[in-house]
């Protein structure tokens, strides 16, 4: 909240500051017209700064300038013509003045109102997040961790990706999911399973008994009352991780997701998923039995998690972002800096704008140990 006080004095100076144009501007078409031969007339010109001011400044500062325009006309008039207060020519020019000054300031008052407005939908949607999709912790026993969201709606901050980390009395569970479908349902939907996750990932229960759990979790919910139109079309893709504390191995269950990538002195690994699961949501449907699949995360291996927004992103000619192909040699210095150099390197493959919601964990064990 104090960053957007201070954006909006900063803003605020800026207008008082370029307010001294449209005064500049009328202060030169009086002069130069008052002392202009008889047949030329730049009092039209004068519009030009009420028009100007909007750009930059609100209401009372528009209707302001416009007054002042209004002010400067009637000094020309009075200045050319001193026989008559005012020609018809002039007066027809004062009327116009009135209504565009009058017009701009209705104009910058919806303005400013619709700008409120957006600025407390953002803080919404700020709030939705936190909630939602907390920052997950930098540190999580020995392991170092960030994450990253890009929503594909340019006002949006949250989609149907999430992602959410735990601890439990020997290590850390992770989760990866992306929710079918957009807007509010899949906004629902995603905190309902994270939700599920945290409730549950601190237990003691084994990884199979709680993808099992969430899956019924996701399934209870689309067939609530009145909702059974969603059941069998909506589901949640999603890779369930435990990564212990003293162990190298890695346990994992992949329900329909995209695999991890696991990478090592630059080299890229995609984690082989060999017993697969359906999505969370179809349990029901298929009634899988879960099993896991493990692979190794050594010291100083950084393993990384994403939705399908990040492989599925295309560029100008259609090409998929090649996810291995292009972080092959990265050796950036602990997760914080690889999704950074991974945000500016996806953004530009497509251009700066996202088809689709993309969500990313970096999580890195290093090679030596972390204070807790």
């Amino acid at each position: 909240m104090s960053q957007r006080l201070a954006g909006l004095r900063r803003r605020v100076r800026a207008g008082h500051a370029f307010v001294a144009v449209p005064i500049a501007w009328i202060v030169a078409v009086v002069l130069i017209d008052v002392l202009a031969p008889p047949d030329i007339h730049l009092g039209p010109l004068l519009v030009a700064a009420p028009a100007i001011t909007a750009s930059f400044g609100g209401p009372w500062m528009v209707g302001l300038v416009a007054a002042l325009a209004v002010i400067a006309q009637t000094i020309i008039g009075v200045v050319r013509e001193p026989d008559d207060l005012l020609s018809a020519n002039h007066e027809a020019q004062i009327i116009a003045l009135v209504l565009v000054g009058t017009s701009l300031v209705i104009f910058c008052a919806v303005r400013e109102r619709r700008a409120k407005e957006l600025t407390q939908v953002r803080y919404v949607s700020d709030a939705a997040q936190r909630v939602v999709l907390p920052p997950l912790p930098r540190r999580s026993g020995p392991l170092r961790i960030a994450s990253l969201y890009l929503a594909s709606e340019a006002e949006a901050q949250i989609g149907g990706d999430l992602y959410a980390a735990a601890r439990t009395a020997s290590g850390t569970r992770l989760i990866v999911g992306d929710v079918r479908g957009k807007g509010m349902t899949a906004v629902s939907d995603a905190a309902l399973l994270v939700g599920a996750f945290r409730a549950a990932a601190h237990g003691r229960a084994s990884l199979a008994e709680l993808v099992g759990h969430l899956d019924r979790s996701v399934g209870w919910d689309l067939e609530e009352p009145g909702e059974t139109d969603r059941f069998e079309e909506t589901f949640i893709t999603a890779v369930i991780l435990d990564i212990p504390d003293r162990d190298s191995r890695v346990e994992m269950i992949s329900c329909g997701h995209p695999p991890p990538v696991v990478l090592r002195d630059g080299r890229p690994t995609v984690v082989d998923v060999l017993q697969p699961a359906p999505p969370l949501g179809l349990g029901e449907l298929v009634r899988p039995g879960y099993r896991v699949d493990s692979f190794p995360l050594e010291p100083g291996d950084l393993l990384l998690l994403y939705t399908d927004g990040v492989t599925e992103a295309r560029d100008a000619t259609g090409a998929f972002y090649p996810l291995t192909d292009r972080i092959a040699g990265w050796t950036e210095n602990g997760p914080d800096d690889f999704l950074r150099r991974f945000r500016l390197d996806l953004l530009s493959h497509v251009g700066g704008r996202l088809g689709d919601d993309a969500a990313m964990i970096a999580v890195e064990r290093p090679a030596t140990a972390v204070p807790a």
